[in-house]
């Protein structure tokens, strides 16, 4: 009886075998026709998304064109909505939150304990879309025929599609991505997704495993998974990507990547590259049917990576110099900041609203944070050569040389870094310890990256910020004034609201804010609205002018519109950045016009990676 069993468990465990590698068992016609659906399905979005896009930007360049030296009266028309269809659209789909009012307001379990934002109620219909889609291509079985054949269907499954998702995963986690400017979504928004899609990767690639090892297990037991896995290096490096994967979601949730972001961040990278390591040398060894698709990711992956290596160097490093980066340490006890100005070695078109990456290897070896550029300046600067050795140490005959000299463009930008951890903190206290709390030293930046937001075609433009949010609106601010001197944008009405924790981070922007005071049409243009939140007197809280006022206390976003849209001149655009907790409530107020008769686009920009 016991020689009958094991004969019968022994041809059991025969059947099972072939049903453990290869392709045994895999139905790769019904693979290749999924893969197919998947991206057609992709690429469709991408089209809905490409001419919604088109339309915008043809309404946007006629609007602007149209309304170029006109008066307040003759924008009138682009002042209205002339359909409830779009408006609808913006208000319920395109600038909702998931539920009620919160999307970017980060939920903390503590004041060290961050677990992430809210996505959108558009973005969450597409997530769930992607993921039950995946879910569902990975469930088409044959379940009529023996488990052991539909376990390697499903393994076949699994693994095929982890490897054709992680191209768009790839593709979204890019920089230099063209589909930013040509779909102008933000960064931030593919930064989303690409998360998403790599927690679908490694569960694929997780169930992949999972389901070789059931077959395996069946038919040798632990000790052939462990014989197999030790003397086969197909399974070695197809377990080393899974695991690679397994760690990456291990470290990956918000509640760490915010907490130690630069070590997770060279973490993440290094286990990414272990990953498509596994993965090619996995595929290439069985001969299976998704290397194609891992050598176009390796391919993109390199390709991005040495367009990024390409802007570094181009903008930073010439045979004469690297480019120059002085730290200024700013006054403020509650508040700490840094204004951070780099002297670019070669030009920089700069762009309002643009962000670079900061390397500074004598602060932080590891730095890559993402900062707005909150100025650009370019003059003309002499090159300085030998010449000047010789001469005279007289101030006269050195600028007498430095005159003859050939000069070059220079371009600095400006940034404000406020204190927070880590790398930021070690930045302060290095400038703050400085003579004159003043920091010079050399860096890299990157970029520039963003800026595909162009306000040229509103009539109104109201800016919110609130603190080290400035940065990205300032930059709109000077831009537009010249550009409405120069008779060159639509825009006649801009409304800049920023607010502050206390009168001292007044000083983070002083010499730009004096820069733009000074400029001939801005009384006639620009409304300053400055708001304290944590005065230390009513006496600091007074108010200039007309044009820049100052009020105690939180600012209202949705009053503030409700005084300023009455008065508006054309469409209206309403751009915020700030904490997420501010941008919510800003998003909440356009929202709350949006469809009652005004023309009012609505755009965010946040860094919530």
């Amino acid at each position: 009886m016991n020689s009958t069993k094991s004969s019968s468990a022994a041809e059991a465990a025969k059947n099972i075998i072939p049903y453990t590698y290869g392709l045994t068992g895999v139905d790769i016609p019904l693979d290749d026709s999924l893969t197919y659906i998947l991206w057609s399905s992709m690429g469709l979005l991408f089209l809905v998304i490409l001419c919604v896009r088109l339309g915008q930007m043809t309404n946007a360049h006629l609007r602007h064109l149209l309304n170029l030296s006109t008066s307040s009266i003759q924008q009138s028309y682009w002042s209205e909505d002339r359909t409830s269809i779009w408006p609808s659209l913006k208000k319920q789909v395109f600038y909702a939150p998931l539920w009620k009012k919160r999307h970017n307001r980060e939920i903390q379990l503590s004041r060290a304990m961050n677990v992430g934002t809210l996505p959108s109620r558009l973005h969450t219909v597409l997530l769930l879309m992607y993921l039950l889609s995946n879910t569902i291509y990975c469930l088409v079985l044959d379940y009529s025929q023996p488990k052991a054949k539909s376990i390697a269907e499903f393994r076949g499954r699994t693994g095929h599609l982890a490897i054709v998702n992680m191209l768009p995963l790839v593709i979204l986690a890019g920089r230099n991505s063209p589909l930013i400017p040509l779909l102008r979504i933000s960064f931030d928004t593919y930064n989303l997704f690409h998360r998403w899609i790599g927690r679908v990767v490694a569960a694929e690639g997780f169930a992949h495993t999972l389901a070789w090892a059931w077959n395996e297990y069946d038919a040798a037991g632990m000790k052939g998974i462990s014989k197999h896995l030790h003397e086969s290096p197909f399974l070695a490096y197809g377990l080393l990507g899974t695991v690679a994967l397994v760690i990456i979601m291990l470290q990956a949730p918000s509640i760490i990547r915010h907490a130690f972001y630069e070590s997770f961040l060279h973490i993440h990278q290094v286990l990414a590259i272990a990953t498509i390591i596994g993965v090619k040398v996995h595929c290439k060894i069985g001969v299976l049917p998704g290397e194609s698709y891992i050598d176009w990711v390796i391919a993109l992956w390199v390709l991005e990576r040495s367009a990024r290596l390409f802007r570094i160097i181009y903008r930073n490093i010439s045979m004469r110099r690297f480019s120059k980066v002085t730290v200024e340490a700013l006054p403020g006890k509650d508040v700490e900041a840094c204004r951070v100005s780099i002297e670019l070695v070669r030009p920089w078109n700069y762009r309002p609203g643009t962000h670079t990456y900061l390397h500074l290897p004598t602060v932080s070896f590891w730095m890559n944070h993402p900062f707005s550029i909150a100025w650009s300046d370019e003059r003309q600067t002499p090159y300085l050569t030998a010449q000047l050795e010789k001469l005279p140490s007289t101030k006269t005959d050195v600028e007498l040389a430095m005159s003859e000299l050939p000069t070059r463009t220079s371009t600095t930008i400006s940034l404000i870094i406020a204190k927070r951890t880590g790398m930021t903190a070690t930045l302060f206290n290095k400038a703050r310890a400085s003579p004159n709390g003043i920091l010079t030293t050399y860096g890299f930046v990157e970029g520039p990256y963003g800026g595909i937001d162009r306000l040229h075609s509103y009539g109104t433009v109201i800016l919110f910020a609130a603190g080290v949010g400035i940065t990205h609106q300032i930059g709109h601010v000077r831009d537009l004034l010249q550009g409405q001197r120069a008779g060159t944008v639509a825009t006649q009405k801009v409304v800049l609201c920023w607010s502050v924790k206390n009168t001292e981070t007044l000083e983070w922007i002083r010499p730009w804010m004096d820069e733009i005071l000074q400029m001939s049409n801005r009384k006639q243009v620009l409304k300053v609205l400055l708001f304290v939140t944590q005065p230390r007197s009513a006496r600091e809280v007074v108010s200039r002018s007309e044009t820049v006022q100052m009020f105690p206390g939180r600012c209202n976003p949705a009053v503030l519109l409700g005084k300023e849209l009455p008065n508006r001149v054309g469409a209206t655009v309403v751009t915020v950045c700030g904490p997420g907790a501010f941008a919510d409530e800003v998003r909440g107020a356009v929202r709350g016009v949006v469809g009652d008769g005004a023309t009012v686009d609505f755009i965010e920009e946040s860094f919530t990676w």
